[in-house]
Protein backbone atom coordinates (compact mmCIF):
# COMPACT_ATOMS: atom_id res chain seq x y z
CA UNK A 1 0.00 0.00 0.00
CA UNK A 2 1.34 3.42 -0.95
CA UNK A 3 2.00 6.03 1.70
CA UNK A 4 0.12 9.31 1.35
CA UNK A 5 2.47 12.27 1.30
CA UNK A 6 2.16 15.07 3.84
CA UNK A 7 1.27 17.58 1.07
CA UNK A 8 -1.60 15.40 -0.21
CA UNK A 9 -2.89 14.92 3.35
CA UNK A 10 -2.76 18.69 4.01
CA UNK A 11 -4.67 19.36 0.77
CA UNK A 12 -7.31 16.78 1.66
CA UNK A 13 -7.75 18.21 5.19
CA UNK A 14 -7.98 21.79 3.98
CA UNK A 15 -10.40 20.71 1.24
CA UNK A 16 -12.59 19.00 3.82
CA UNK A 17 -12.71 22.25 5.82
CA UNK A 18 -13.64 24.27 2.76
CA UNK A 19 -16.29 21.81 1.58
CA UNK A 20 -17.82 20.96 4.97
CA UNK A 21 -20.83 23.29 4.60
CA UNK A 22 -20.23 24.71 8.06
CA UNK A 23 -21.69 28.04 7.07
CA UNK A 24 -22.66 29.83 10.24
CA UNK A 25 -23.78 33.22 11.37
CA UNK A 26 -20.32 34.88 11.43
CA UNK A 27 -21.22 36.65 14.70
CA UNK A 28 -17.66 37.75 15.52
CA UNK A 29 -16.98 39.24 12.09
CA UNK A 30 -20.41 40.92 12.01
CA UNK A 31 -19.82 42.38 15.49
CA UNK A 32 -16.47 43.79 14.31
CA UNK A 33 -18.11 45.15 11.13
CA UNK A 34 -20.88 46.84 13.13
CA UNK A 35 -18.34 48.40 15.50
CA UNK A 36 -16.20 49.58 12.60
CA UNK A 37 -19.08 51.30 10.80
CA UNK A 38 -20.42 52.95 13.96
CA UNK A 39 -17.30 53.84 15.95
CA UNK A 40 -17.77 57.56 15.24
CA UNK A 41 -20.47 59.77 13.78
CA UNK A 42 -18.20 60.70 10.86
CA UNK A 43 -18.46 58.22 7.98
CA UNK A 44 -15.14 59.29 6.44
CA UNK A 45 -13.25 58.52 9.66
CA UNK A 46 -15.04 55.17 9.96
CA UNK A 47 -14.07 54.39 6.35
CA UNK A 48 -10.40 55.34 6.77
CA UNK A 49 -9.98 53.43 10.04
CA UNK A 50 -11.91 50.49 8.58
CA UNK A 51 -9.68 50.51 5.49
CA UNK A 52 -6.58 50.36 7.73
CA UNK A 53 -7.94 47.73 10.16
CA UNK A 54 -9.82 45.46 7.74
CA UNK A 55 -6.84 43.46 6.42
CA UNK A 56 -5.62 42.72 9.95
CA UNK A 57 -8.58 42.69 12.37
CA UNK A 58 -11.21 41.87 9.77
CA UNK A 59 -9.14 39.02 8.39
CA UNK A 60 -8.49 37.55 11.82
CA UNK A 61 -12.14 37.80 12.92
CA UNK A 62 -13.30 36.28 9.62
CA UNK A 63 -10.80 33.42 9.88
CA UNK A 64 -11.69 32.67 13.52
CA UNK A 65 -15.40 32.73 12.59
CA UNK A 66 -14.99 30.52 9.50
CA UNK A 67 -12.69 27.92 11.01
CA UNK A 68 -13.55 27.81 14.72
CA UNK A 69 -16.82 29.49 15.74
CA UNK A 70 -18.94 28.47 12.75
CA UNK A 71 -17.72 24.88 13.07
CA UNK A 72 -18.73 24.90 16.74
CA UNK A 73 -22.08 26.40 15.71
CA UNK A 74 -22.57 23.71 13.05
CA UNK A 75 -21.91 20.79 15.41
CA UNK A 76 -23.43 22.15 18.65
CA UNK A 77 -26.24 24.28 17.26
CA UNK A 78 -25.14 27.48 19.00
CA UNK A 79 -22.45 30.05 18.37
CA UNK A 80 -20.40 30.99 21.46
CA UNK A 81 -20.38 34.63 20.29
CA UNK A 82 -24.17 34.72 19.92
CA UNK A 83 -24.91 34.36 23.61
CA UNK A 84 -27.11 37.12 25.01
CA UNK A 85 -27.28 35.66 28.54
CA UNK A 86 -27.35 38.46 31.09
CA UNK A 87 -28.12 41.18 28.56
CA UNK A 88 -31.20 43.37 28.96
CA UNK A 89 -33.11 45.00 26.11
CA UNK A 90 -35.96 47.47 26.11
CA UNK A 91 -38.93 46.15 24.15
CA UNK A 92 -41.95 48.23 23.17
CA UNK A 93 -45.13 46.44 24.22
CA UNK A 94 -48.47 46.49 22.44
CA UNK A 95 -49.67 48.91 25.13
CA UNK A 96 -47.09 51.51 24.02
CA UNK A 97 -44.90 51.11 27.14
CA UNK A 98 -41.33 49.82 27.32
CA UNK A 99 -40.54 46.55 29.09
CA UNK A 100 -37.07 45.40 30.21
CA UNK A 101 -36.37 41.91 28.85
CA UNK A 102 -33.34 40.18 30.35
CA UNK A 103 -32.05 37.00 28.69
CA UNK A 104 -31.44 34.19 31.16
CA UNK A 105 -29.69 30.87 30.61
CA UNK A 106 -33.03 29.05 30.45
CA UNK A 107 -35.49 31.79 29.47
CA UNK A 108 -36.37 35.44 29.96
CA UNK A 109 -37.14 37.86 32.79
CA UNK A 110 -39.61 40.57 31.79
CA UNK A 111 -39.93 43.63 34.01
CA UNK A 112 -42.99 45.79 33.39
CA UNK A 113 -42.84 49.59 33.72
CA UNK A 114 -44.75 49.12 37.01
CA UNK A 115 -41.88 46.96 38.35
CA UNK A 116 -43.80 43.68 38.14
CA UNK A 117 -41.47 40.81 37.17
CA UNK A 118 -42.53 37.83 35.05
CA UNK A 119 -40.26 34.88 34.32
CA UNK A 120 -40.57 32.75 31.20
CA UNK A 121 -38.58 29.54 31.71
CA UNK A 122 -37.77 26.65 29.38
CA UNK A 123 -37.53 23.18 30.99
CA UNK A 124 -35.41 20.99 28.74
CA UNK A 125 -36.42 17.76 30.47
CA UNK A 126 -40.16 18.23 29.86
CA UNK A 127 -39.57 20.28 26.68
CA UNK A 128 -41.95 22.99 27.92
CA UNK A 129 -42.19 26.72 28.62
CA UNK A 130 -43.61 28.03 31.90
CA UNK A 131 -44.55 31.46 33.22
CA UNK A 132 -43.88 32.52 36.80
CA UNK A 133 -45.55 35.61 38.22
CA UNK A 134 -46.10 36.61 41.88
CA UNK A 135 -44.86 33.19 43.05
CA UNK A 136 -47.36 31.31 40.86
CA UNK A 137 -45.91 29.02 38.17
CA UNK A 138 -48.03 27.99 35.19
CA UNK A 139 -47.02 25.92 32.16
CA UNK A 140 -47.73 27.82 28.95
CA UNK A 141 -47.08 25.06 26.42
CA UNK A 142 -45.05 21.93 25.80
CA UNK A 143 -43.71 20.42 22.61
CA UNK A 144 -45.23 17.02 21.85
CA UNK A 145 -42.95 14.06 21.12
CA UNK A 146 -44.01 14.01 17.46
CA UNK A 147 -42.20 17.33 16.92
CA UNK A 148 -45.11 18.53 14.77
CA UNK A 149 -47.43 19.86 17.48
CA UNK A 150 -47.61 21.53 20.88
CA UNK A 151 -49.94 21.09 23.86
CA UNK A 152 -51.34 24.39 25.12
CA UNK A 153 -53.57 25.32 28.04
CA UNK A 154 -55.93 28.05 26.79
CA UNK A 155 -58.70 29.26 29.08
CA UNK A 156 -58.38 26.11 31.21
CA UNK A 157 -58.66 23.82 28.20
CA UNK A 158 -55.71 21.65 27.11
CA UNK A 159 -55.47 21.17 23.37
CA UNK A 160 -52.93 20.07 20.82
CA UNK A 161 -52.17 22.37 17.90
CA UNK A 162 -50.12 21.53 14.84
CA UNK A 163 -47.19 23.80 14.05
CA UNK A 164 -48.60 25.19 10.82
CA UNK A 165 -51.09 27.85 9.67
CA UNK A 166 -54.10 25.66 10.41
CA UNK A 167 -52.90 25.06 13.98
CA UNK A 168 -52.31 28.80 14.44
CA UNK A 169 -55.83 29.56 13.23
CA UNK A 170 -57.29 26.94 15.58
CA UNK A 171 -55.34 28.43 18.52
CA UNK A 172 -56.65 31.93 17.68
CA UNK A 173 -60.21 30.64 17.54
CA UNK A 174 -59.81 28.80 20.86
CA UNK A 175 -58.22 31.80 22.61
CA UNK A 176 -60.90 34.12 21.24
CA UNK A 177 -63.62 31.62 22.20
CA UNK A 178 -64.74 31.31 18.59
CA UNK A 179 -64.68 35.02 17.85
CA UNK A 180 -62.76 36.07 14.80
CA UNK A 181 -62.15 39.62 13.71
CA UNK A 182 -60.82 40.33 10.25
CA UNK A 183 -58.00 42.84 10.08
CA UNK A 184 -57.73 45.30 7.25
Amino acid sequence: MKKISLKVMACLLSGSLVCSSCVGSFKLFNAYNQWQTQMTNIKIVNGIVGFILLPIVGGVTYLVDAVVLNTIEFWSGSNPMASNVGKTQKVLGEDGRYYAVKTLKDGYQVTAPTGEVTLFTYDQQSNSWSMSQNGEVREIFRFNEDGQSIRVNINGQERDFTLNEQGLEEARMTAGEGLYFAAR
